[in-house]
This record gives structure tokens, C-alpha cells and sequence, in this order.
């Protein structure tokens, strides 16, 4: 929902009206933040639905909030389609499977919908990769979502993603739709963000050590970001042994690397560091921290760390709440990512190393020997900057609803 949070503030201003339905926090296990609630706009209309215990779907293996909501989410929905007129729908969430009702009230309501796909929802990524790197319950969520996304793809209105690559393989993999509107619309960035954190600061926890050269990360983890992890610690390794002291220093933190419920999640990145050595320096904690812990965090780390991965259509969400901190900052991605030239576009000073590239681990090196001096050199955002800011990018996905109900209206393809 971060996209929609960020935009409702302006979507008026584009003569868009939001209603919102969400599954009522009750019934997640995600940690809650309160603050989120700040930065709503005084009347916007939120419907919130109830969802099966996860207590008792567990007996069957079944945890997902999107798969234990689907009924209310239809409930709910049938009711406002009903008894109000909508132009279009649209789904922004990860938790894709609640978007096949679309399809239903497409058919029954005659309503186009959108999908803001901001990862993606069905990925070969894992098929010729070991047992052992599987995520759970991999062989059932695979089947699952390579069906419900056919059923649901097959049958949008627009698409809006993260990456041109999401798009492309969509409109390869389902070319029924090749000709429905689509726009690569990033996360904005939302400065009210940073001044609602750093104002409840002492609200939160503090999870750096006091006294050490603390490197943040927080985001999601997994096997396909060892290639970015890997030279890094490495880097860190050759470090230990020339100046141990120097790099002795270091704290590396990866938070909130997991979506698995508390105490649920796998580390992906620890064992790794474990695996060289490097676990003093490297903590990881797979549950996620509330949003605006998140963003104090990053403003009390002294450097940033932005881990890429190895799918060349990645790009991370957290890039633009990075950039907001302007903080020391180090980016590893590989050579097609898009999301250098978001860095390069954005901001002056982030230092971003390929990590297919030979000079990759002698470059960290020297970028760590500068931080371990402490010497660190906050970014500073270009004047450019605001074209991604979340009003502009609200902006933009206004436009893509107004061709959604132009090219909905011409080929009447509602069926």
C-alpha cells in the first residue's frame, strides 16, 4: 500500500476521488505503525475487511493474508460496486492473489481494472536453483501463482510497474494484452515521511550499537542479492586482515529481510557472512520493522548499504526513502539495472560499484577504508530530483488511468 499512501495526498488535485480497502490490522501479523495514519488526508474513505485466523489456516499450511481475505475482500467490494459508481479499480499491493477477483467484478460490474505489479508475481527465478534455496512452501506458491496470474493478467485493463523488464515479459507471456495501456512508474518520494520520523524518534527502539561504524540495510533478502553481498563482505574480509582494528569497527545490519511472519522468517544473509568468517561484524533480523522505525534507522546508521539483485529487472522500492535520508551511501547492482541511472538521475555522491565487474571488491575496499576513517560523504540530491517525487509520479499514474478508460470505452473488451 505504500504507493497509494503516498499518492492519496494528491490524487484530488488530479480530480481523482480514492476509496480504499484494506484488510483490517487485526488480522495481520505485520508489525503495526500508527504514524502511518498522519499522513492520510483528513477524509478519505478507508473500508476495512476481516480475514480468516491465521491460527487456524495454518493447520493447513495456508498463512497468507491475501489468500485468508479473499472472501471479505469479494464481500466487501460487491457492496461499494453495487451501491456506488466507480470508474476503475485498482490493485496496489504485493499481495497479488486478491487480484483475481478483479477479474469477477470486471465481469459482473462491467469495471476495468489496473495492476501495479511492484515485484513480480510469477517467477521461473527459483526453477533451476537447488532444493535448498527454495522458499518455503515453493512447489504449492509457485503452481498457485502462475495460475491465478494467467486468469488475472489475461484479463486487465493497464498495467503500471516498477520496471520496464515486468512489463515486457507480462505482455511476452500473455499477449492478449499487448495493447492495453502500461507506464514504469518508480516508488515517489515523500518527504513528509522523514520529518513524521525524526519527530517521533524516541518512539522507537534503537537497534545500532553505540560506539561501532553502524551500516544499515532494510529491506527484503534472499539467495538472488549474494552476488551484491558477497564482494562487500569480501571486502570486508581482506580489511580484517590488513587492519583489523581499522575494520574491526564495522556493524553491518540487514533488518527486516524476510516477509514470514515474526520469529517465522530465514536468514539469507548471515549464513553467508557466517560462512567467511564475518559473523561479528554482520547481524541479520528477518522480521520487518514498522515503516517509520524504519526510516530512523537509516537516519541514526552512519552509511547506508543498497544490496541490487541478480534478476537484472530489479529495483528496490526503498531507493527513494534512501535518498530522502542523504546519507553516505553505497549501491551494488548489476550492470542492467535500472535502478543505477534512478541513483545517477537522482542524487550526487552515492557510490555505485557493479558487482560483475573485476575492480568491484577493490572498489568497496577503498569506499570502506574511507568509512571505517569515518569519513563520510552524504549525498546530495539534484535538482531532477523532484520528478520522482510522489506528487509528480501520482501524476503520472493519473494519466495512465485516463488512457485505462479511453482504451476500456473503444474496445468494450469487458467481458
Amino acid at each position: 500500500m505504500q504507493r497509494v499512501r503516498t499518492s492519496l495526498p494528491y490524487f484530488q488535485e488530479f480530480g481523482w476521488n480514492a476509496d480504499v480497502v484494506v484488510v483490517h490490522e487485526d488480522y495481520s501479523e505485520m508489525s503495526k505503525d500508527e504514524l502511518l495514519l498522519q499522513s492520510i488526508p483528513a477524509g478519505t474513505i478507508v473500508y476495512k475487511v476481516a480475514a480468516l485466523s491465521r491460527k487456524w489456516t495454518a493447520k493447513f499450511g495456508l498463512g497468507s493474508i491475501a489468500l485468508r481475505s479473499m472472501f471479505f475482500y469479494k464481500k466487501m467490494v460487491d457492496k461499494l460496486l453495487k451501491d456506488n459508481h466507480y470508474d476503475l479499480i485498482y490493485f496496489s499491493s504485493t499481495q497479488f492473489p486478491v487480484c483475481v477477483m478483479c477479474v469477477w467484478w470486471k465481469k459482473k460490474f462491467q469495471i476495468p481494472y489496473v495492476i501495479d505489479m511492484q515485484d513480480p508475481w510469477h517467477s521461473d527465478y527459483y526453477q533451476d536453483k537447488p532444493r535448498d534455496q527454495w522458499p518455503p512452501k515453493y512447489w504449492f506458491s509457485y503452481r498457485m501463482n502462475k495460475f491465478l496470474e494467467q486468469v488475472t493478467l489475461k484479463h486487465s485493463n493497464g498495467l503500471i510497474a516498477v520496471s520496464q523488464k515486468y512489463i515486457d515479459d507480462l505482455k511476452a507471456r500473455y499477449p492478449i494484452i499487448k495493447s492495453i495501456p502500461e507506464s514504469v512508474i518508480t516508488f515517489g518520494a515523500f518527504a513528509p515521511d522523514i520529518e513524521i520520523a525524526v519527530a517521533n524518534r524516541d518512539s522507537f527502539p534503537k537497534l545500532l550499537i553505540e560506539g561501532f561504524i553502524n551500516i544499515v540495510y532494510i529491506g527484503r533478502g534472499g539467495m538472488d542479492m549474494h552476488k551484491a553481498v558477497e564482494p562487500v563482505f569480501k571486502a570486508l574480509q581482506a580489511g580484517l586482515l590488513s587492519q583489523p582494528e581499522l575494520f574491526g569497527k564495522f556493524r553491518f545490519h540487514f533488518i527486516g529481510t524476510s516477509y514470514a511472519a515474526k520469529g517465522k522468517g530465514v536468514p539469507t544473509i548471515y549464513p553467508l557472512a557466517e560462512s567467511m568468517g564475518l559473523q561479528e561484524l554482520v547481524s541479520e533480523s528477518t522480521d520487518r520493522i514498522s515503516y517509520y522505525h524504519a526510516l530512523v534507522t537509516l537516519k541514526d546508521a552512519d552509511a547506508l548499504f543498497l544490496p541490487g539483485s541478480d534478476d537484472p529487472a530489479y529495483t528496490p522500492s526503498k531507493i527513494y526513502p534512501y535518498l530522502l535520508t542523504q546519507k553516505a551511501m553505497l549501491a551494488v547492482f548489476n550492470t542492467r539495472s535500472p535502478a543505477t541511472e534512478v541513483l545517477r538521475n537522482s542524487a550526487d555522491g552515492t557510490e555505485i560499484v557493479i558487482f560483475d565487474k573485476a575492480d568491484a571488491v577493490s572498489r568497496i575496499s577503498r569506499i570502506l577504508t574511507k568509512w571505517a576513517n569515518k569519513e563520510f560523504k552524504p549525498i546530495h540530491l539534484r535538482p531532477g530530483f523532484e520528478n520522482f517525487s510522489a506528487k509528480n509520479l501520482t501524476g503520472k499514474q493519473v494519466d495512465l488511468f485516463m488512457k485505462v478508460l479511453e482504451h476500456f470505452e473503444k474496445t468494450d473488451t469487458n467481458a
